[in-house]
């Protein structure tokens, strides 16, 4: 297959690749992966292997290797074809860089020298996982790897147990068993969850339930793979009615009934026309 050579503009491009399918890839990365004078990348083989299957050459063009342990060396010679007016393409290993890939500080400098910097979109575990959990997508958080340390997982999950966004978590198939018995420990043994692995290749495969059903389920049939957890979103703390009532009633002394009503049902997990229909009543009693 030919693929369109054009001139690119000087500037870095940021090219996603397939998280799984070779066949993911977007024209437009196959058009920036061919054009680019020179090409970058987190693993060298795997784009050497993934332009080959797409027909795209790599000729003269220099290729190099740019990860989070290739340090500031080769961060600067990128930079420095930059300077020289050269365009360079940038892709992960896998999905888009920048997200639980290298690529931040490349593009920070490269924005900050006065280059430009746009990309290649394409395949990204974050969107195929909500896209298949069956959870709200309206909001959600992305949160990236889990510490390692069972002590600072902890401490982390606590940090989003409450905020009210569907959340996405990496997680590595050596450490999920015990990320979700912290996940059900400190959310709830009953929050919904998917556990989403190997998107997009064989053997995908995603497991939907409470997160001590789906702790049961890796207890007893281990996922392997690469695993994206989506837990659903706080839904607020559990309370009565009288509670509620008492809550519009503070939030009324300083705001709007239309702006209590809202900040009370983000605060309790309640709708928000049931939370102004109340505020309504409350208001016509003389409560």
């Amino acid at each position: 297959m030919n693929h369109q050579v054009t001139s690119l503009a000087p500037g870095l491009y940021l090219v996603s690749t397939p998280i799984g399918t070779a066949r993911d890839i977007t024209l437009r990365a196959l058009d920036t992966l061919a054009s680019a004078d020179v090409l970058a990348a987190e693993d060298t083989r795997s784009l050497r292997r993934l332009m080959d299957i797409h027909g795209v050459s790599q000729g003269d063009r220099p290729l190099l290797s740019y990860h989070d342990h290739s340090g500031g060396k080769a961060r600067a010679k990128l930079l420095e074809a930059l300077g020289q007016g050269k365009s360079v393409a940038y892709a992960s290993e896998a999905g888009t860089p920048l997200i639980a890939d290298p690529g931040y500080d490349l593009s920070r400098e490269a924005a900050q020298a006065g280059h430009l910097v746009t990309a290649a979109p394409g395949a990204s575990a974050v969107l195929t996982s909500l896209t298949l959990a069956g959870l709200p997508t309206d909001t959600f958080l992305f949160a990236g790897f889990l510490p390692n340390a069972a002590k600072a997982r902890q401490t982390r999950l606590r940090e989003l147990a409450g905020i009210p966004a569907t959340l996405v978590i990496y997680e590595s198939p050596k450490r999920v068993t015990a990320s979700l018995a912290d996940m059900a420990e400190v959310f709830g043994p009953d929050r919904p969850a998917a556990l989403c692995r190997e998107l997009t290749k064989k053997f995908e495969d995603v497991r939907r339930g409470t997160l001590e059903e789906l702790k049961t389920s890796q207890e007893d049939t281990p996922a392997r793979g690469e695993i994206v957890m989506v837990i659903d979103r706080s839904r607020g703390q559990e309370a009565s009615e009288e509670e509620i009532k008492a809550a519009l009633v503070k939030a009324m002394l300083e705001f709007s009934v239309k702006d209590a009503a809202e900040m009370v049902s983000k605060a309790y997990g309640i709708p928000r026309r049931t939370a102004y229909q109340m505020a309504l009543a409350l208001g016509k009693d003389g409560s």
